[in-house]
């Protein structure tokens, strides 16, 4: 393709582009203006043209400079050569660096190992023994010392760095700017500078001097006010000139101590909740400190260090009024709340509590002696266990409706329901279905049947490991069997299935634990000191339902933690 035509202005000026219009080729072979060609000459290499409109170029002879038209503008050729700055270009012959001027004269007799590009009047250079300094335009030294490095200039300043390793900063005559010394720097940009010393990195201004006593691992410059930063635990925030954090970008990673620690101190979490639901802080907000210290009978100091412990766990926060407020989380710990988390919070601050201090002797134990958790709750803690357990069945199975095909089932028994909130959601979505509730007496005196259900629910006392006092075509045991280990869970199915009609469906929901992941080992050993039952992987319950007389359809699973097997009779 034929290159840019020019032609020629009166007088025989020749109009050539602007240099700043042009481009270089993806091949990097040539230049281009307006997406065209410039010349037709083709080269090895082209690098893009600076002031005054001069490029470096090579080809088979070498490399050199052209211009507009694609041109030598001298005859000489090197190793090397590089874009003008300042109207100097850096060239390369026998190894040896030096400058030259527009007209391809050399600015000066001395060469170097290296040579920078010059940058208001000052070009970085390195001797042959290896140390760098500054030149002038002439070629000539702007100062006796000699360096371990050098950088540009940038407004009148340039980084020097010493045979330590320190850097500091020097003017355009080789004045140091503040005589201190960092253990890395950058140049000022806006009037401050990074710097990097013992503790870290940070901000200084043109005295030398930090502006905040913070340090980071990472520091970018200020720009209208503003930086941001990356902490030593990987997290990044915006910063202000007095290092103060604005914005939180990316939460920090803890060190493996302080993880360890957090998991290790885990229990204050749990106790500090409990005692706000026991003291009934939940139910007093929103209010200010004294109100909530009369309501809660504590000292107001003392409620006050409440109230702070429960706003760092994100529960209760302050507002504008000075009034202690619940947050989205918070509002699920009060005693109203249809989540019963308030009830569940005394689940495991007490019993579960109490009950893992005991986990190295249910490990070491080859037997459970804890058969008769549940028959040993008093009246009370029936009530709040119930609560607490009928919270958790309204949040993890309210698709459970819409999992199963309920319409080819007629009569549900929900074996060991509680207060039958499961049973109410299949029986509220699918008004053709009759329910039974199977549960022990100290749990069904608990339980009211709810009014819309009449004809359709009822409750029956049943101890699971006799025989049953119904049958259905559907069965379902709802975290039932993991309360048990596998012998009592294998007389329980053996009981469901007596109580299966031949053509009916087992429901079994629980979490299926998988082979190659810890998920759920946690939960195996709370089922482990509080009723010595267990958690399962697919085949540990494929072999338990097969033992049983069941024949494994398929798995399906529920958003929530838990899982559903489907059985039929073998």
């Amino acid at each position: 393709m034929p290159g840019v035509q020019y032609a020629k202005a009166r007088g025989g000026v020749m109009n050539l582009p602007d240099w700043k219009k042009t481009s270089v080729s993806p091949d990097q072979s040539h230049h281009l203006c307006s997406g065209k060609p410039l010349y037709d000459k083709r080269f090895d290499e082209v690098l893009k043209y600076h002031a005054p409109g001069l490029a470096p170029a090579r080809d088979a002879s070498g490399s050199y400079h052209i211009d507009l038209m694609g041109q030598p503008v001298y005859a000489e050729r090197y190793q090397r050569t590089f874009g003008f700055y300042d109207g100097r270009a850096s060239v390369v012959s026998n190894g040896r660096w030096f400058h030259l001027g527009e007209h391809g004269e050399q600015i000066y007799s001395a060469h170097y190992a290296w040579t920078g590009n010059y940058q208001e009047g000052r070009c970085t250079v390195r001797s042959e023994s290896g140390l760098y300094s500054h030149i002038d335009r002439l070629g000539q030294p702007v100062y006796d010392a000699q360096y371990h490095y050098a950088g540009d200039f940038r407004d009148g300043v340039a980084v020097v760095q010493n045979e330590a390793g320190h850097s500091t900063h020097i003017d355009r005559d080789g004045a140091l700017i503040h005589a201190r010394w960092f253990a890395d720097l950058d140049v000022f940009h806006k009037g401050f500078a990074r710097a990097q010393d013992e503790r870290g990195w940070h901000h200084i201004n043109r005295s030398g001097d930090a502006l905040y006593t913070r340090r980071f691992a990472e520091v970018e410059p200020f720009y209208n006010g503003q930086a941001r930063a990356k902490r030593f635990d990987g997290g990044l925030e915006v910063i202000d000139e007095r290092g103060e954090r604005m914005l939180e970008l990316r939460p920090g990673r803890p060190t493996p101590l302080q993880t360890l620690s957090d998991d290790m101190v885990g229990f204050w979490k749990t106790q500090t909740i409990q005692a706000g639901v026991e003291l009934g802080v939940f139910d007093a907000l929103p209010a200010n400190t004294a109100e909530v210290a009369q309501r809660t009978e504590l000292a107001e100091r003392r409620a006050m260090r409440l109230l702070y412990g429960l706003w760092e766990l994100e529960l209760v926060r302050p507002d504008d009024a000075e009034r202690w407020c619940l947050t989205e989380c918070g509002a699920l710990l009060g005693h109203e709340s249809p989540s019963a988390m308030a009830y569940a919070s005394s689940v495991w601050a007490r019993d579960h509590y109490q009950k893992w201090q005991r986990l190295p002797d249910a490990l070491r134990a080859e037997a459970t002696s804890e058969k008769s958790y549940f028959k040993g709750l008093s009246g009370a803690q029936v009530a709040t266990y119930q609560r607490a357990i009928s919270g958790y069945a309204r949040h993890d199975y309210a698709h459970l409706p819409e999992t199963i095909n309920w319409r080819e089932h007629k009569h549900v028994i929900d074996a060991g329901g509680g207060q039958g909130v499961l049973l109410a959601q299949l029986l509220t979505a699918h008004a053709h279905l009759q329910g039974t509730l199977l549960e022990l007496p100290q749990v069904l005196g608990t339980f009211e049947s709810p009014g819309e259900f009449s004809g359709r629910l009822r409750a029956l006392q049943a101890n699971l490991f006799e025989p049953w006092p119904s049958k259905a075509d559907a069965i379902v045991l709802a975290r039932v069997l993991h309360d048990w280990p596998d012998s009592d869970a294998l007389r329980i199915l053996k009981r469901a299935r007596q109580s299966l009609h031949p053509n009916g469906k087992l429901y079994v929901i629980e979490m299926i634990r998988p082979d190659d992941k810890p998920d759920g080992s946690l939960l195996d050993l709370n089922m482990l000191v509080m009723t010595g039952g267990r958690e399962r992987t697919h085949s540990e319950w494929t072999k338990l339902l097969t033992d049983a007389g069941f024949h494994l359809l398929e798995t399906r699973n529920l958003p929530s933690v838990s899982d559903i097997l489907i059985g039929a009779i073998k």
